[in-house]
């Protein structure tokens, strides 16, 4: 019950396009709390140095697009058998690789009392010049930019486009900062109201939802895709890709107008090519703001 309230908490902020894949979105990690909280035993993480009994598993239905969760088995037809099956399978199976670039906007005044007066700083903005000379050396031909609607990224995307002419970019709620997940270990500088928690966790798990999975199986190319966001956002992005315990999220640190690639083979497995990448900045214009 308190899980099907916070969805509608978190509803409410969003449009209807992005309100309808909020409310697929389902809780993720260990329950915090009392009431209504899952109360199924959970497995001690490995990250603990605490052993799960028997080998770590993956997940490899993960973005629920492993061809053979597609297929009702119940409709088969028994005198085709396994030859219509094999067919069926390759109708539903991915055939190329997603690559995804997830970059961290650059650095900005904190100090805005409103969300529109956080805008860059002239540092920012000359690191938002060096990450997008850095992706447009890639030499690669992407497909698309996807940013958040906060200022802060909407100025990133801004500056990083100019480098990537033609290159299509939508604006989206999904990807606004938030607190995804209360983190483990906890930490004492940094504490949301749990009302937080459950508002943003369901936004930023269906971002997730929507953006990260294999291929379509119509897609015929590779694809490179770009996601310029906020460091909350991308770490928990990469921990569950990854199928780590997201609520490790805060374990990681990331610098502004960092690059983070990972890749999605056609099989669903996946693969972190860079974390937070900076080295292609001078030293003197890396922050961490």
């Amino acid at each position: 019950m308190a899980f099907r309230q916070a969805l509608q908490l978190a509803a409410c902020g969003l449009a209807g396009g992005s309100a309808a894949v909020l409310f697929s979105a389902v809780a993720v990690g260990k329950p915090r709390g009392g009431g209504d909280a899952d109360t199924r035993a959970t497995e001690p993480s490995t990250w603990t140095g605490v052993s799960r009994p028997g080998p770590s598993v993956w997940d490899s239905n993960w973005d629920r697009r492993e061809p053979l969760s597609l297929i009702n088995l119940k409709k088969r037809n028994v005198e085709s058998g396994e030859e219509e099956l094999a067919s069926r399978l390759d109708h539903y199976k991915a055939k190329a690789t997603r690559h995804i670039f997830l970059i961290r906007h650059s650095q900005y005044h904190v100090d805005g009392s409103l969300e529109k007066d956080r805008t860059l700083t002239p540092l920012g903005r000359e690191q938002a010049e060096l990450t997008g000379l850095r992706l447009a050396s890639l030499g690669l031909k992407f497909n698309k930019i996807v940013h958040s609607s906060m200022t802060r990224a909407v100025e990133t995307t801004d500056i990083i486009s100019k480098h990537l002419p033609g290159v299509s970019r939508v604006s989206t709620d999904l990807l606004r900062e938030g607190a995804p997940i209360e983190p483990d270990p906890p930490v004492s500088h940094w504490k949301p109201e749990a009302v937080q928690y459950y508002e943003d966790g369901a936004r930023i798990e269906a971002a997730f939802r929507n953006y990260i999975h294999r291929a379509d199986a119509k897609q015929e190319e590779d694809s490179y895709e770009i996601f310029i966001c906020h460091a909350n956002v991308i770490r928990y992005i990469v921990c569950r890709a990854l199928q780590f315990p997201p609520e490790g999220w805060l374990r990681l640190s990331l610098n502004n107008g960092s690059i983070t690639h990972l890749v999605i083979r056609p099989n669903g497995r996946v693969a972190l090519r860079t974390l937070g990448d900076t080295g292609f900045m001078p030293p003197d214009k890396i922050t961490r703001s």
